[in-house]
């Protein structure tokens, strides 16, 4: 009995790490995955959020007797911005487009004409009548913690960033 104890010493050991390494390397990417798939649904719902916000205040809320409820470029950025909870505001670009002319900024630029801060009537007339289409794109940098695994990581190895891109098109209501 004796002589069968010390054979089977170590096994336990060996044993973890066929199996439990692997096991590891599953539950961390399984929270990868989970991760990016939050990130990329909580962007493309802010998006539609800010799509959403611009189409009830197209024209007519732009004329007489209800020109207090147009919207500039700024309120649908921060309406996105409020609408993407934990999104890195520095991270996310958007594009704003109607009637061909396109808008694109960062929502955490510092320069003039930051979208938070961007004043412009949007949408732009003429796209600001009732059945125009107006679209909204955005984009964002994902870089996974699943490339320290990669064999020879190390300090001064970049890994490659996904972009996550989301687009929604609507038509202005009124």
């Amino acid at each position: 009995m004796r002589n069968r104890k010390q054979r089977q010493r170590g096994s336990a050991m060996i044993e973890f790490t066929l199996v439990g390494i692997p096991i590891i390397f599953v539950l961390i990417s399984v929270f990868e995955i989970s991760r990016a798939m939050w990130n990329y649904h909580t962007m493309a719902y802010a998006i539609k959020e800010g799509t959403r916000y611009a189409i009830v205040h197209g024209f007519d809320c732009t004329s007489d007797p209800n020109n207090s409820c147009g919207v500039t470029l700024g309120q649908v950025a921060q309406r996105i911005e409020y609408s993407g909870i934990g999104l890195d505001p520095t991270q996310l670009s958007l594009t704003f487009n109607s009637n061909g002319t396109a808008i694109t900024c960062n929502l955490d630029d510092k320069t003039p004409s930051a979208c938070v801060a961007n004043t412009t009537p949007w949408p732009l007339a003429p796209a600001d009548t009732p059945g125009r289409n107006i679209i909204i794109s955005g984009t964002l940098p994902f870089q996974s913690a699943l490339a320290m695994f990669w064999p020879g990581a190390g300090p001064g190895i970049n890994f490659p960033t996904f972009y996550f891109s989301a687009s929604s098109s609507d038509i202005i209501q009124f």
